[in-house]
């Protein structure tokens, strides 16, 4: 019924940055949230940024200031910009939406930062 497709990851130095996309298809009528979440090798998978339909955001500690997540209502896409990254950034990022009472799962895209 849907679909996540993301995009914008790749390897970027310290202090550089990213905007990562991820769009959603499909009948969509409503949208409760998106949110991004990362898994680094070796460690579980944790909570990034989120939005909700009515705009509120809401961040780890260790992104705020350096990371936003905004919305194209018109293209059901949610992007992540990220600034100022850091090596402790590198991971693989995935798109995770609740649409119509189910959770939905993009199929990740890798960030690797070097310093």
């Amino acid at each position: 019924q849907v679909q996540l497709v993301e995009s914008g990851g790749g390897l970027v130095q310290s202090g550089g940055s990213l905007r990562l996309s991820c769009a959603a298809s499909g009948n969509i009528f409503s949208i409760n949230y998106v949110a991004w979440y990362r898994q680094a090798p070796g460690k579980q998978r944790e909570f990034v940024a989120r939005i909700t339909s009515g705009g509120n955001t809401d961040y780890q500690d260790s992104v705020k200031g350096r990371f936003a997540i905004s919305r194209d209502n018109a293209k059901n896409t949610v992007y992540l910009q990220m600034n100022n990254l850091k090596p402790e950034d590198t991971a693989v990022y995935y798109c995770n939406a609740v649409i119509h009472y189910e959770y939905y799962w993009g199929q990740g895209t890798r960030v690797t930062v070097s310093s």
